[in-house]
């Protein structure tokens, strides 16, 4: 196949694989098309470790590397809050609600010296900036770039002019994602490559606008600026809708998390098989912002009426950051209720995802039916 994106990366699909989980990433890559991990929850030393294990794996292939630094962070006029800061901010209910709900459904403690969070978590850090802040993505950047990444994508609203500077002064591409036609005019103006237009549908942080509407829209708005369609996509025929619509590819998050290769967890893994495509909801439980999830029982707890909102980004992600922690292990003990609360980011393709794959067979599998889509299509034409 070959499109501007295609010919601007040098790939063989325009098929862009967002994963936390470095082997998604290797293994898209290596099928062809671009892998991109998501550095949000990297320790500098993590993200060095995982940057130079993905080229090893993936020889001279491109891949990229995915931010987030969100335009509206609290704390910002004071500079950006550490962790110490953060934690001096939450207030007192909603810890006593966190705890009521670790109670109710029996989740266990977490042993002493439990180091699981070293490195990828959040929260887990004295005195440092906070996650998802400027000051927390500046050292991702640059051990991104002293790498050979050649795509870098802010997640989270307009990359901040540093971020900017620095992907173009060492002449990689920049991307970021849009809601909103607006948005996407916006990133542009600023100097970025390639837009992703990320529908409603999209799992994690996501508007309030359809794919079907917002690509066209955002194409029209940002061209010739490439657009990458986002938010539903995982199949070949939602391939085709999203290029027929103007995009030059696709970027594909939710369709990775039950591949054999990523790194979710079982008892969530297991849950998004068996689910429909109406089993999440936009929630910000986890993060403080909108982002779309599986229902569980955690997101029942914050939907109550009698229930305190949560808070801001990052109080919110610092305030659940442990509660997570003890959820996700004790999901694995029999008896405990960390099962009904645990829960990840997914979006409503999770209705399609319902047999385990290979990275490489979602990849492959796209593009089979991608062309047996237009080929369909163009004969209508013919007939």
């Amino acid at each position: 196949m070959r499109t501007a994106i295609t010919d601007l990366l040098d790939i063989e699909f325009p098929i862009f694989a967002f994963s936390h989980c470095r082997d998604v990433v290797a293994a898209v890559t290596k099928a062809g098309g671009l892998g991109v991990l998501g550095a949000v929850a990297h320790s500098p030393k993590q993200l060095e470790i995982d940057l130079r294990w993905i080229e090893e794996e993936v020889g001279d292939r491109p891949y990229g590397v995915d931010l987030i630094v969100p335009a509206k962070y609290a704390g910002d006029e004071a500079g950006g809050y550490t962790m110490d800061d953060i934690r001096s901010l939450i207030p007192a209910e909603h810890q006593a609600f966190i705890d009521d709900i670790l109670a109710r459904y029996e989740v266990p403690d977490l042993p002493a010296g439990d180091e699981s969070a070293a490195g990828r978590g959040i929260g887990n850090t004295n005195g440092t900036a906070a996650p998802f802040s400027a000051a927390a993505a500046g050292p991702q950047l640059e051990i991104a770039l002293a790498h050979r990444t050649a795509f870098v994508a802010n997640a989270l609203g307009p990359p901040p002019k540093f971020l900017i500077d620095r992907v173009k002064a060492e002449g990689r591409l920049v991307g970021a994602l849009a809601g909103k036609a607006v948005h996407a005019e916006r990133h542009v103006q600023a100097g970025v490559d390639i837009i992703i237009a990320q529908g409603y549908e999209a799992g994690g942080h996501t508007g309030e606008i359809g794919s079907m509407v917002l690509i066209p829209e955002v194409v029209d708005a940002v061209a010739p600026v490439p657009v990458l369609g986002a938010g539903g996509i995982g199949r070949g025929r939602q391939m085709a809708a999203a290029m027929a619509l103007g995009a030059q590819g696709v970027w594909c998050g939710s369709v990775w998390l039950t591949t054999d290769e990523a790194e979710t967890h079982p008892t969530v893994k297991k849950k998004m098989l068996a689910a429909t495509s109406a089993d999440t909801l936009r929630s910000r439980s986890l993060t403080g912002k909108h982002a779309r999830m599986l229902k569980s029982a955690w997101t029942e707890e914050w939907e109550r009426a009698d229930t305190p909102d949560p808070l801001g980004m990052p109080l919110q992600p610092i305030l659940s950051s442990e509660a997570q922690r003890r959820i996700n292990r004790g999901a694995h003990m029999p008896g405990s209720g960390a099962e009904k609360l645990a829960n990840y980011f997914v979006g409503q393709i999770v209705g399609a995802m319902n047999q385990p794959k290979t990275a490489a067979q979602v990849v492959f599998e796209m593009i089979e039916e991608f062309i047996d889509a237009s080929q369909s299509l163009a004969h209508q034409l013919e007939t």
